[in-house]
């Protein structure tokens, strides 16, 4: 179950630990986030263009964004988890978590004139906010989030001495 994963090894002697703050928390996907982002638009343009500087891009936008959606979905992997259902339906769930997400922060940031994408171009969008096109990476970034990058973020421990 999602609890059970995050269970640190006990402590030896005098050394006792303690799990990594939100703030730390928030940090680290941010950084993921804008690190998938930036790896996926490079291979996203190389795939229609054949550019081979894998110049992928993001924006600013991106870190407090992907911050905010992975730390909420720690709390959702816990809830599927706990209830055990099977990966294709927790897929699912996070899929649609994160188009609502993208969704809420897209429309945000046009009422300030600052979205940095478009996705009108796209045959299956909403608004030039949302594409399913992107439903299939969406749920591979899901997968991830859920077996790697949420699992063992919430496993890691600061140790004092």
């Amino acid at each position: 179950t999602g609890v059970e994963d995050e269970a640190p090894a006990k402590p030896h002697g005098s050394v006792s630990s303690c799990p990594l703050s939100a703030v730390v928390r928030l940090y680290v996907y941010a950084l993921h986030g804008c690190l998938c982002e930036v790896a996926f638009t490079a291979v996203w343009d190389w795939c229609s263009t054949h550019d081979r500087r894998l110049a992928g891009h993001s924006s600013l936008w991106a870190l407090p964004m992907y911050a905010t959606a992975i730390y909420f979905m720690e709390s959702l992997r816990s809830r599927l988890l706990d209830q055990h259902h099977p990966l294709p339906v927790r897929l699912t769930a996070y899929t649609v978590f994160i188009y609502l997400w993208e969704f809420s922060w897209g429309a945000g940031l046009r009422l300030l004139g600052a979205c940095p994408w478009d996705y009108s171009g796209y045959r299956y969008n909403l608004g030039g906010l949302v594409t399913l096109e992107y439903a299939l990476p969406w749920a591979v970034a899901a997968f991830i989030a859920e077996k790697h990058v949420i699992r063992n973020t919430l496993r890691i421990r600061l140790i004092s001495v």
